[in-house]
């Protein structure tokens, strides 16, 4: 199981990744609070207008 700080990690680098792909993302859409993953994919699905699976494919 990955400690916290390889989590912050992969989350940053995904980040970087998201912004980069969807420049109206903001810091504020992407800011992640440990055990709200759900409610944190929710809004970038809102923001991006794709499903969770259709945005993790692009990391894949």
């Amino acid at each position: 199981m990955p400690n916290s700080k390889e989590i912050n990690g992969k989350w940053d680098e995904l980040k970087g990744k998201l912004k980069q792909k969807y420049a109206e993302l903001t810091d504020d859409d992407l800011m992640f609070e440990e055990g709200k993953e759900d409610e944190t994919w929710g809004k970038i699905q809102q923001k991006v207008g794709k499903t969770e699976k259709e945005i993790r494919s692009l990391f894949d």
